[in-house]
């Protein structure tokens, strides 16, 4: 990542650090709508499903963020991103192609982004960061390889702690806690991630949580407010 990138979190961070105290992983009854996300996962994998099959044109994460570099192109193998809404920012275009989650979002205000994450075989994204702890990310697996003895072949590890998720499973966390991802396997890994707004925070950091979205939301515009399909 860039240096002024890595500053500006660094402060973020240590802003919010000071806080909240909480550990990485939530109870989703923090985020009441995930039982509904978690509930469609076989509609939202069919739709992830057809997007694959087109997966060479959705953009790897790096091509959409260049401070993302370092834990994108750090090796050979491809992490590529299908962005449907970025910051409150939708992506119509990509939005009609997951209707079931273009419908969800749409009736969940507390989600800002929600992205589909093919990770390559092979592929390992390297221990980092979040910058901003004003969000919380979902995460829900939709295609999950599968090692000899029938476990997930796929990580996420968070803060020290490692996590192999089965299909239709929602896990929801702080990612701003360190965090790894590696594909074990010779298959795609498919899940939905959602930036989720954080509601159980002090009203001073609510109203900071507030400004930083609009500020990336108008980034987001001022680079033209289009994402690669």
């Amino acid at each position: 990542m860039s240096a002024v990138y890595d500053y500006a979190a660094g402060l973020l961070r240590a802003l919010y650090d000071r806080h909240l105290h909480g550990g990485a992983v939530l109870d989703t009854a923090a985020f009441p709508d995930a039982a509904r996300f978690a509930a469609a996962w076989p509609a939202i994998r069919a739709e992830a499903l057809d997007v694959a099959r087109d997966l060479p044109r959705v953009p790897r994460f790096h091509d959409i963020m260049r401070e993302q570099a370092d834990i994108s192109a750090n090796d050979a193998r491809d992490w590529r991103m299908f962005i449907m809404q970025a910051y409150g920012q939708p992506f119509p275009r990509n939005l009609l192609r997951c209707p079931t989650v273009a419908t969800l979002v749409a009736e969940s205000p507390d989600v800002l982004s929600a992205s589909l994450s093919f990770l390559a075989p092979g592929k390992h994204i390297p221990p980092h960061r979040g910058p901003f702890r004003g969000i919380l990310r979902g995460y829900l697996v939709l295609s999950m390889p599968k090692r000899a003895d029938g476990s997930p072949a796929a990580v996420l590890k968070i803060d020290r702690r490692e996590y192999r998720l089965d299909e239709g499973r929602f896990l929801l966390w702080d990612d701003t806690f360190e965090h790894e991802v590696w594909n074990d396997s010779d298959e795609v890994r498919i899940v939905l991630l959602l930036d989720i707004r954080r509601r159980d925070m002090p009203r001073a950091l609510t109203w900071l949580s507030d400004a930083v979205i609009r500020i990336v939301r108008l980034g987001i515009r001022i680079r033209g407010g289009t994402i690669p399909v």
